[in-house]
């Protein structure tokens, strides 16, 4: 089938996927760059079916889903990126990993993420956490769902790994004293990243810009960290350069000598 119209009961699909209610409610997603979508399907996730449009990207036809086309105009009126790749993907979600999923997961570095708002910085700090080696990403306390568009785009895909769990704060400080990592949190208070030393099993912690990490957070953390700042005008870090910095610092002791 070739799609033209925008009344089409798949294209009013894709517009409710836009919003979290709507992911929420219908229990799927909307993927729209082709390397995102080859992640997803290397992750375990299903296409429910698949629009592409061949004048503006390499049509998918050797998916194993329903698969149309659509014209080009509606692919660009659908589509979340400024500049689409040639298809939209409704794709079915997977439930969000809690605390029990974390029970006999192997876990010495992990990174934490307490009530981060926005979706561009979780992205990147999951793609970071992926580049850097770091076994678990813990999103505390967090609103946003993994299918947010723009955490989607910014992760690269990593957003769709086996490794990222969803806790609350309760939840978090149980396992991380169960599991026996030490809470290591991000404060400008504390002490120098060139001083820190990263040889037991870790739990890095990051609050959102704007606040920091909370009382009890801080209160809960073996030690806190920061990043020494040598700059004249610059006296802060985006979360996402400083998470960074610090979980590829802490790969690089890790693997020192390897």
């Amino acid at each position: 089938m070739h799609i033209t119209s925008a009344q089409n009961s798949k294209l009013k699909l894709v517009s409710r996927l836009r919003s979290k209610r709507g992911r929420d409610a219908e229990a799927r997603f909307v993927i729209d760059c082709q390397r995102d979508l080859r992640r997803a399907l290397a992750c375990g996730y299903q296409a429910e079916f698949v629009l592409c449009c061949p004048e503006i990207g390499s049509a998918t036809s050797d998916m194993d889903c329903e698969t149309h086309t659509i014209a080009p105009r509606l692919l660009r009126r659908f589509s979340y990126r400024d500049n689409p790749d040639g298809l939209l993907a409704a794709m079915r979600s997977q439930l969000p990993r809690g605390r029990l999923w974390l029970e006999g997961a192997s876990i010495c570095s992990a990174l934490l993420l307490v009530d981060l708002r926005v979706p561009g910085n979780i992205g990147a700090l999951m793609r970071s956490a992926d580049a850097s080696g770091c076994d678990a990403l813990l999103l505390v306390d967090c609103a946003l769902d993994l299918y947010n568009p723009n955490i989607i785009r910014s992760s690269t895909g990593a957003c769709f790994l086996d490794n990222i769990y969803q806790l609350t704060t309760d939840e978090a400080l149980d396992y991380l004293g169960s599991a026996e990592l030490e809470i290591v949190a991000a404060d400008v208070g504390g002490s120098s990243l060139y001083d820190a030393d990263f040889a037991t099993k870790t739990a890095i912690v990051l609050g959102a810009e704007d606040q920091g990490l909370s009382a009890e957070w801080l209160s809960s953390a073996d030690r806190r960290i920061r990043i020494p700042m040598a700059g004249r005008a610059a006296d802060s870090l985006n979360v996402s350069v400083c998470g960074a910095i610090l979980m590829f610092e802490l790969q690089r002791q890790r693997h020192r000598g390897r």
